[in-house]
């Protein structure tokens, strides 16, 4: 399914059991918010003494250092080794509690028997490796290959941090659903059901192949507000050596990830002094990324949720979701998948990471792998 909509869109008949207003504020810079719906109930932040304010810039310093810890050096000298000793001793004790999708694969597979797997993906550090400029994140033909393959043997969704239309350009698979930034831009199927009770109001339009599809923007009154954002921290950050900016539609990414260490928290500052002006702006954080995003309740688990209602396989015993990332943003689906007990989470990290998935696998290669292998499963079994 090609995700740039073609058409003109109109409103379409509304999903189902979702419990999700359909409306969102106009555009403002309003002093509080409703304490309901979508809106997180977060009043306007008063200024904090100075000592405090210190201890809590120092708090995301500490936090943008430790983000996305270096590669192990090869190297001889023995310190490194033993503090590379160490740090493998660490991750061995940690994969007994979250256990390789590709040692326990068979395990998988006896879950996976006489059920429906639904599969969702991020795309940085999952399919792609995390690289120093982010429009340099090319997947490989070969992961192209193995997603386009699962997805024709599965549901299968890509939920990213990047704008939708980006990460579209990125894979190029018409076969997939993709939700941008972080759940907030989502294009999928068109259900069809009678049911009734609470719901969601969709934006009904065709894809380049003439499909029906269903768009969902809960945040699409934040959309001036956030340009208005981007273009004031592009002009704050622009002579910090190594910020890159990048607009993601829904949310504004400011990577650092080529910033001299020492030069972290001139970027903190900076970022927050912007937003001080946008109580409906709140700031997250990422791999080596600060991203601003709208202040309501919605991420990549309510992303999941969203999409398996929409496949009809919302609630259903016989289904199985998999979600497979490696970001702190990916917390909330494996979350999801957990809390309900409907599915499980694989974190794609090399380094012991505190975590709601079940399993675990390296890197992208190994996502590759086991991509590969449940297609292979799939084939086989049927």
């Amino acid at each position: 399914m090609d995700l740039k909509t073609s058409n003109s869109p109109v409103i379409a008949d509304p999903l189902p059991k979702l419990a999700l207003p359909s409306a969102v504020m106009t555009y403002t810079t309003p002093t509080s918010f409703p304490s309901t719906g979508l809106y997180l109930n977060t009043p306007k932040k008063k200024p904090l003494p100075g000592k405090i304010e210190e201890v809590r810039a120092a708090g995301w310093l500490d936090l943008m250092l430790a983000s996305s810890p270096p590669r192990k050096r090869q190297t001889k000298d023995f310190a490194n080794d033993v503090q590379a000793d160490e740090l493998d001793l660490l991750y061995r004790n940690w994969v007994v509690n979250h256990p390789s999708a590709l040692t326990s694969f068979e395990d998988i597979v006896n879950l996976a028997r006489g059920k429906r797997l639904a599969l969702f993906l991020d795309y940085d550090g999952t399919l792609s490796p995390i690289v120093d400029n982010p429009e340099n994140a090319v997947m490989s033909d070969e992961m192209r290959s193995a997603v386009k393959h699962v997805a024709s043997l599965f549901p299968t969704a890509i939920i990213s941090g990047r704008s939708r239309d980006k990460v579209f350009d990125f894979v190029k698979l018409t076969e997939l659903y993709y939700a941008g930034s972080h759940g907030m831009d989502i294009m999928g199927p068109v259900r069809k059901s009678d049911s009734s009770g609470h719901h969601v109001e969709c934006i009904r339009s065709t894809d380049s192949e003439g499909k029906e599809v269903n768009l969902f923007q809960p945040a699409s009154e934040f959309l001036p507000m956030i340009s208005e954002v981007y273009k004031k921290l592009s002009e704050s950050i622009k002579d910090i050596d190594g910020a890159r900016m990048e607009d993601n539609k829904f949310c504004v990414s400011v990577h650092y990830r080529n910033v001299a260490p020492h030069d972290y928290g001139e970027v903190h500052q900076r970022v927050t002094a912007v937003l001080k002006n946008y109580p409906c702006l709140r700031l997250t954080h990422g791999r080596k990324v600060l991203e601003v995003r709208p202040v309501i309740d919605w991420n990549k688990g309510k992303a999941v949720e969203f999409l398996l209602e929409s496949l009809g396989l919302c609630g259903k015993e016989d289904v199985l979701p998999i979600y497979v990332g490696d970001d702190k943003t990916d917390e909330d689906a494996f979350k999801v998948l957990k809390a309900n007990s409907i599915g499980f989470g694989i974190l794609v990290s090399s380094v012991p990471k505190d975590t709601d998935a079940f399993y675990s696998v390296r890197d992208p290669a190994e996502v590759m792998e086991f991509l590969k292998k449940l297609a292979s499963w799939k084939e086989e079994s049927t």
